[in-house]
């Protein structure tokens, strides 16, 4: 017996009637006249149910792998600024009197300006500029440069502040001094937030301005941050006042350029960037340590001296803000001995480690400008090792 799609067979009448098993659409009369009952009603009804249940299910999965998608984009791009920020601090400090033994006025600023450059070569956060001396134990007829003694403290202070702070800002915040009469002749630091008016950064030093806010819903001060255009902060602010703004994404409903302010650290803590240092006037030695701006204090003091043990054997530990010291013409000595609230005569005993950065040197005395040059030179790989393998473990 032979199969095929179309078969022969007979009706009631005994005729041959052609039987496709091809399906063909039902016409809207047929459908009318067929009846369904309660059972297969209600199956239909579950079935379309389902298969809607079935597409919305499909759709929030894709929304939900959407949405994580997203979510672990932004926590590793947050990763990868958390990884290039830095945390730890660096400050060195050193006495004032090294400016009492320049030959002149320009040798004092470009000293000063020696500090600045080495400080920002080096990332150094913090500049402490103390007195070696106390009034009761100078020689008033020992020579200390073409001023009275104490005024290098001052001076370093000024221009090392002058240096740091980005040029167009200087004339708000900077009036004419004599102490500054020769920093505009100085090398300038061309740090990161030392920006240029068509340099690109998400970052920037600022002053708040005494301009009125026309919109009083979105309340606010303007600030120069070395643009054309003046930022409007979302805060409040007294006039006069140094900010560090951070730029918001320029929208094209938005002609105002809007800005937000942040801590001075972020940059340096989020995008790893070289913020600039702070500058800190100690009228003493032990105040240098006893006056910190760091809520932890210094966790790890180095002392340098030709006394000290070899730099390459001092072993760095985990820290979060290190201290370097440096003497002047003297050493630390000198500076331990007029100091009259430490009660002890070895500089060692102060610090955590007390090092000899330069051994065998061939000339009698290192200035402190050179020792702070080789000094750092020596350390920061050593400090930007420790907190490498904190931040890896």
């Amino acid at each position: 017996m032979s199969h095929s799609n179309n078969i022969q067979s007979q009706d009631h009448l005994g005729k041959n009637k052609e039987v496709s098993y091809k399906r063909t659409p039902a016409s809207a009369s047929d459908l009318k006249e067929q009846r369904f009952s309660n059972k297969d009603r209600k199956a239909f009804k579950r079935k379309w149910r389902e298969e809607k249940l079935l597409a919305q299910m499909e759709k929030d999965k894709k929304i939900r792998l959407e949405k994580e998608k997203k979510l672990k984009e932004e926590e590793q791009e947050k990763q990868k600024k958390d990884q290039c920020g830095r945390a730890y601090t660096v400050s060195i400090a050193l006495p004032g009197s090294i400016l009492d033994n320049a030959q002149s006025m320009e040798l004092r600023a470009y000293l000063a300006g020696q500090i600045a450059r080495a400080a920002a070569v080096f990332n150094v956060d913090e500049i402490i500029v103390f007195d070696e001396n106390t009034q009761s134990r100078q020689d008033k007829s020992e020579f200390s440069g073409l001023k009275k003694p104490g005024h290098g403290n001052t001076q370093l202070f000024h221009i090392l502040q002058y240096l740091e702070c980005p040029q167009y800002l200087r004339k708000a915040f900077f009036p004419y001094h004599p102490d500054l009469a020769h920093a505009g002749l100085l090398n300038p630091l061309d740090t990161p937030h030392h920006l240029r008016e068509s340099d690109t950064s998400q970052y920037r030093e600022g002053v708040v301005l005494k301009k009125p806010v026309s919109n009083k819903q979105n309340a606010g001060s303007f600030a120069n941050i070395g643009l054309k255009q003046e930022v409007h902060l979302n805060m409040v602010v007294p006039p006069g006042q140094r900010v560090t703004v951070k730029l918001k994404e320029q929208t094209p409903e938005k002609k105002v350029l809007q800005g937000v302010v942040v801590s001075p650290n972020e940059p340096r803590e989020i995008a790893g960037l070289y913020w600039g240092y702070t500058v800190r006037l100690a009228s003493c030695l032990s105040e240098v340590f006893t006056m910190s701006p760091y809520d932890e204090n210094y966790d790890l003091t180095i002392g340098t001296s030709e006394k000290g043990k070899l730099a390459n054997d001092v072993e760095v530990g985990a820290f979060k803000h290190a201290l370097i010291v440096f003497g002047g013409l003297k050493g630390l000595e000198a500076s331990v001995e007029s100091d009259d609230k430490i009660k002890t005569d070895d500089p060692s005993e102060l610090f955590h480690h007390y090092v000899n950065v330069c051994p065998n040197q061939g000339s009698r005395t290192i200035r402190t400008e050179e020792a702070l040059l080789i000094a750092l030179t020596a350390l920061t790989p050593k400090l930007t090792a420790a907190n490498r393998l904190t931040a890896t473990s």
